[in-house]
């Protein structure tokens, strides 16, 4: 009986949600819901922002208390942050800096606001307590192997400390028994995020080291100036025999993958980056017209990707990541042929979803757009 009474309980709940969503049809009972409160929808992912923090005049750190339909994330991994601006809204992709333990409702996100960016500028001036965002669940393939490494490398810049602190921070939280160091490059020490924090996670732990690399600065690092493998051999001797998690600035990138390229252990390095990576685009064979059926208009095929020629058609069409990773261009290509700028993949379906930032127009195609 002590069984049963749960499930016949959890039953009755699922079919009185399944009466009202189908009484309250057309909109459904989150449409209704979100008026009482936003994080109580079901459907979706909301969460409301508890706390804003500027560590750094140019980053803003938000704390978000999550709606019940989230189900957590693993460290390294990234969320679709939506936000209504000027009444559009605008998604870009963030990663969790907390550990993937502890309070399951809360993230912890710190943001970088860009000089071109839409939306961090915008999170950076105007986010508050109380302010409601869009969540998606969690993607990306950046996390530790279930099985932990005897030794762990990890390596960031700037604000690409965020995935892999929340990784140290979830080693922390598993009471790491391996050797982890931890590298951080920024300009100087005042442009450190989460120095404290790191620090502390160095001293709450016998397995972790933490070390900084200033790259303008010349004194207070472990080591100084633009990366080098000699670096890695100061910090962690052992680094070529360890699992390597990197993100940061494109410079930064490239220097720690042509190390790890020349000591022939690319396999042992994995690496997040948000910056556009090199489309595959051929200007020069162009053929055919581009329509745009929702404004009527139409373009002779440039050859770029269908989000830039859109724009160059005077067209504003919804975007984000610019890179193939939030979907938030995505539009119905009602007929013709696309190329993926990324894969070199070709698509001719009729009515199917494509990304503009990365899909080029093979000839002749309609977008419903």
């Amino acid at each position: 009986m002590t069984t049963l009474l749960p499930r016949r309980a959890t039953r009755a709940r699922e079919a009185a949600v399944s009466l009202a969503e189908r009484l309250l049809t057309p909109h459904g009972i989150d449409r209704y819901l979100e008026l009482v409160d936003p994080l109580l929808v079901r459907s979706e992912i909301r969460a409301r922002v508890t706390r804003v923090a500027h560590p750094t005049s140019d980053t803003v750190t938000l704390t978000l208390s999550l709606s019940r339909a989230w189900r957590g994330f693993s460290s390294g991994q990234y969320v679709r942050v939506s936000v209504d601006i000027d009444g559009v809204r605008r998604t870009r992709c963030y990663s969790p800096a907390n550990s993937q333990y502890g309070d399951p409702r809360t993230l912890e996100l710190t943001i970088k606001a860009d000089p071109d960016g839409l939306v961090s500028r915008h999170l950076h001036e105007h986010a508050h307590e109380g302010m409601v965002l869009g969540i998606s669940h969690p993607d990306g393939t950046f996390t530790l192997p279930e099985w932990r490494p005897d030794s762990l490398l990890l390596i960031s810049g700037g604000s690409g400390i965020t995935p892999v602190l929340s990784m140290l921070r979830t080693l922390r939280d598993e009471g790491y028994q391996g050797k982890a160091v931890f590298l951080h490059y920024a300009d100087t020490a005042a442009e450190v995020l989460y120095r404290d924090a790191l620090t502390e996670l160095a001293d709450d732990s016998d397995a972790i080291d933490v070390a900084f690399g200033y790259t303008a600065a010349e004194s207070g690092a472990d080591v100084h100036g633009l990366f080098t493998p000699e670096h890695l051999d100061a910090i962690a001797p052992w680094w070529r025999e360890a699992e390597t998690y990197l993100c940061g600035p494109p410079g930064l990138m490239d220097a720690v993958r042509a190390a790890y390229a020349d000591a022939g252990i690319s396999e042992h390095l994995h690496t997040e980056e948000f910056s556009p990576p090199a489309l595959e685009i051929d200007t020069t064979n162009a053929t055919g017209t581009v329509r745009f059926a929702h404004s009527g208009r139409e373009t002779a095929n440039s050859g770029d990707v269908l989000l830039e020629q859109a724009e160059q058609a005077g067209l504003r069409p919804e975007h984000g990541c610019r890179m193939g990773i939030c979907f938030s261009c995505t539009q119905v290509k009602t007929s013709g042929c696309v190329r993926n700028a990324l894969t070199g993949e070709l698509s001719a379906e009729e009515d199917e979803e494509i990304q503009l930032c990365i899909s080029v127009p093979v000839g002749d195609v309609d977008i419903n757009c």
